[in-house]
């Protein structure tokens, strides 16, 4: 999206939602609601977005948050929808061929991995290779989650093998399973460690990291095609992008 494109963002919005603009005092726009399902790991940024709409547009959005794979299943076996946010490009390139996209999807943010510890680190995890420690309880999502799978491609990087006390069906789960106490470390995206505090994070290099793609997309079975376009629009612009950011996701 240019400048101009983000800059008429909330324009495009309230006309989504039959409202008007003027020079003056603008109509509040008529009521209007939108279902997104979501990958986990979007909720704080995603949230804070939906208070905006509701606040600028009177926009009510409704999330479903769930591991990406656990939201295709959904969508494939029929569940309905007006937009997708994934965690992969894999899973959005499924929903594609399985023809549940109303138009192309489009990455709105990057993320990358961390280490999630207790707070202050009490088992002195440093790297990578600690997580291999004998006595450790480690927690890893599910390689059929994007957050699982990333985390299996940066431990055969590093050359590292964990042995997983479970695999859990999202990250929050994973990230959850730190900050309660049950698991010493777990691998999560660096954005859950920015919203979190109650773990702490351990940088992982950028040699054994990677970079994960987030793609967006307005669904075919979307029963309010202009306001799911206003959403993905509203994600793309410069107030969604610093949303994004501010919850420690990397810009478009």
């Amino acid at each position: 999206m240019n400048r101009a494109a983000a800059g008429a963002v909330l324009v495009l919005v309230l006309a989504a939602c039959g409202g008007s603009s003027s020079t003056g005092s603008a109509a509040t726009p008529p009521p209007t609601s939108l279902t997104v399902l979501a990958a986990a790991s979007l909720k704080p940024p995603f949230d804070q977005l939906a208070a905006q709409l509701k606040s600028k547009a009177n926009i009510t959005v409704t999330f479903n948050y769930a591991g990406t794979q656990t939201l295709v299943t959904q969508l494939t076996q029929g569940a309905q929808a007006d937009v997708f946010a994934s965690a992969d490009v894999a899973h959005m390139t499924t929903m594609d061929k399985a023809g549940l996209l109303q138009g192309p999807s489009l990455v709105f943010a990057h993320n990358s991995l961390e280490i999630a510890v207790a707070k202050g680190n009490p088992k002195s995890i440093h790297s990578l290779a600690d997580l291999a420690r004998s006595g450790l309880v480690i927690v890893l999502a599910d390689r059929s989650v994007p957050a699982g799978n990333y985390a299996q491609q940066i431990l055969t990087k590093a050359g590292v093998t964990v042995h997983s006390a479970s695999f859990e069906q999202s990250v929050s789960s994973v990230l959850a399973k730190v900050a309660i106490g049950d698991a010493d470390a777990g691998i999560v995206y660096s954005s859950d460690i920015t919203t979190n505090n109650r773990v702490d994070g351990v940088p992982i290099p950028g040699d054994q990291n990677l970079v994960a793609e987030y793609p967006i997309a307005v669904l075919k079975s979307a029963s309010n095609s202009a306001g799911a376009k206003a959403f993905v629009d509203y994600v793309l612009s410069r107030d969604g992008q610093a949303a994004l950011m501010a919850a420690g996701f990397q810009p478009k």
